[in-house]
Formats: structure tokens, sequence, C-alpha cells
């Protein structure tokens, strides 16, 4: 199933309808996958529409540029006012925002520098990614064969294109085994995390979850679910997890952008605590969801009203 498509997608500062949004056969991102990306989502508040997290999901794009020596000529600033105007220019209510960065056509050969820049931001209606039954009753998941990449392979703190042919490795192999998501080990053999998600494990009344050291990216929706734990006074922490302890968890859980929140019932057919959502998720996915619906006051300053038009971004 395609796309639906929206009028227009943001290109290097401008506007452009979406059928003209193409690209060289011979660009370098289609020989190499050089280029970074992000995942965002726009809210149907009770304010009207709001994207969640904006800043935090540029900065990360900006870095993730930075890491690959990609001199993105847009300030984060640029970028974040880029996306509330795409929104507004495609009159959304709620959608999701694909900001990418990508090196174009120009040389043919491994070394992308003499390639131009090319910086693109689309948007579209997308649902819940894993389906609004798993925010309620869980996915069944396993342990993929495949781990993520060392750290001195590929950057795992940068969210680019390349990684994520391993992401398609890991969910390609849940799928046809009969799983909703694969779960990746580090090259250590310690959990890591979902091929598009963080993961968390619930273990008497502790909530987990793997540092960055694992190969794990530094998501946003991570980071939110952290900030929600310490202020609902549920006791927090990083460390390196065993595979084994996912089957002996209470409760575990995936979070991300697309994912949002969601539940893991089972892990390679072991029913994970009560085999449903238990009572942590609940509560982290019922004050995640009050505020990125309005519903719940806005106290960090995560979502980025639409508002009415400020004019083109600048770079």
């Amino acid at each position: 199933m395609s796309l639906p498509k929206t009028e227009k997608i943001w290109h290097n500062g401008k506007f452009i309808r979406w059928d003209d949004a193409t690209i060289h056969v011979l660009s370098h991102v289609v020989s190499y996958g050089s280029a970074v990306f992000e995942g965002v989502r726009c809210y149907e508040t009770t304010q009207g529409p709001a994207i969640f997290r904006l800043r935090e999901h540029m900065q990360r794009l900006v870095n993730s540029a930075h890491i690959y020596r990609m001199d993105v000529s847009f300030s984060v600033d640029a970028l974040c006012q880029a996306s509330l105007d795409l929104v507004r220019e495609n009159k959304m209510t709620a959608c999701y925002i694909r900001p990418i960065v990508l090196r174009g056509y120009g040389d043919a050969g491994v070394n992308p520098q003499n390639n131009p820049i090319e910086v693109y931001f689309a948007c579209w209606e997308w649902g819940k990614y894993l389906g609004e039954e798993a925010l309620r009753n869980g996915v069944d998941v396993c342990i993929s064969s495949w781990n993520r990449s060392a750290p001195n392979t590929l950057p795992q703190m940068a969210k680019a294109a390349a990684n994520y042919m391993n992401s398609q490795l890991i969910r390609m192999e849940a799928k046809v085994n009969g799983y909703e998501e694969g779960i990746a080990l580090d090259v250590n053999g310690y959990v890591s995390e979902g091929s598009g998600e963080n993961i968390f494990v619930v273990s008497n009344g502790t909530v987990y979850t793997p540092p960055l050291a694992n190969s794990a990216l530094p998501g946003i929706t991570r980071d939110t679910v952290m900030t929600l734990c310490r202020e609902l006074d549920l006791p927090l922490a990083e460390q390196m997890i065993p595979r084994e302890m996912l089957y002996i968890a209470d409760e575990v859980f995936f979070c991300g952008t697309a994912a949002e929140i969601t539940p893991v019932r089972s892990i390679d057919r072991i029913k994970v605590g009560a085999g449903s959502r238990g009572a942590t998720t609940k509560r982290l996915q019922e004050e995640f969801f009050a505020i990125t619906s309005g519903k719940a006051a806005d106290r960090h300053g995560w979502l980025s009203p639409i508002g009415v038009p400020s004019g083109a971004a600048v770079r």
C-alpha cells in the first residue's frame, strides 16, 4: 500500500509538489545509503495540532548529519519552522513527519564529499505503527538472530538510513516467523532494542532500559518515558539487560515515535508477566497520551503548536 499523498513537500527551503520530490537513480544515497532522517509526530490536541518534541528531533537530525560529515545549511530553528510550515501548508490536524538529509547526485564513488546535501521534509497521515489493538493487548515478539552493529562499525547514535538495513532484516525475520516485531541483542549478547523502537523492562517495581552503549538509539520517546518515570516516582535504571531477564520480567514494552508506548505480551512464545498490558505500562501510556492529546498540562513544553503562518524558513 502506497503512502497517502499530501499536497506539498519541503525541499531546501521551498515547497514543491509531492510528485516533484524525486532524485536521480545515481544519487549517492541510492547506492550507499548516505542519508540521515527523523520520524516526528504531530498530534491533534484539544488546543489544535501540535508537533511533539520538535526541537529535540531537529537537534538529533543535525547531530546525525554532523557525525557523517554532512553540512546542513539550515539552523535547528529553521528546521523547526519548516516542520510547522509543512504541517500548516498541508492543512493537517495529525500526521507523521519525515525529515531527510541525503547526499544527492554527483560523484559515483564511495567518497561522498563531492555530492550535494539535499534536505526534504514530508508528512502524511499514519496511524498506530503496531496497530491500535497492540496498545491495549500487546504484541508477540522474538529475539532476532541479527545483532545490532557494534558502535565502531556504524555509529548507533546517528539515525542513519544505512542502519535500517539491519532493522529490515530483524523485522522481516520476525514477520516471516509469525511475530510482530524482533528484539536485537548487541554484539556481546545483551539486549539492545527493537528494529525501530527502544525497549523497557519492568521487574520487581523497577523500570529498566539498556544504556546507549548497548547500541541503542538515543530515542526521543525513550527520554520521554524516562522523564515520566521520574515524575511518577517509578524507580528507573539504565543497565545492561541479559536476554533471559526478558523472559522473567513482569512487563516489557517498546517505545518510539511510531510505536509510541506498546506493551509486549510474549517473547519467543514465552508469556511476559500475565501475558497482557501491565499496570506500569498502562500508567505510562495514560500519562503520555494525556500530554500528547492536550488533556494534561504540557509542563515540559514538549508540544509545538502549529499556530498561524510566520513566513518561510530562513537559512
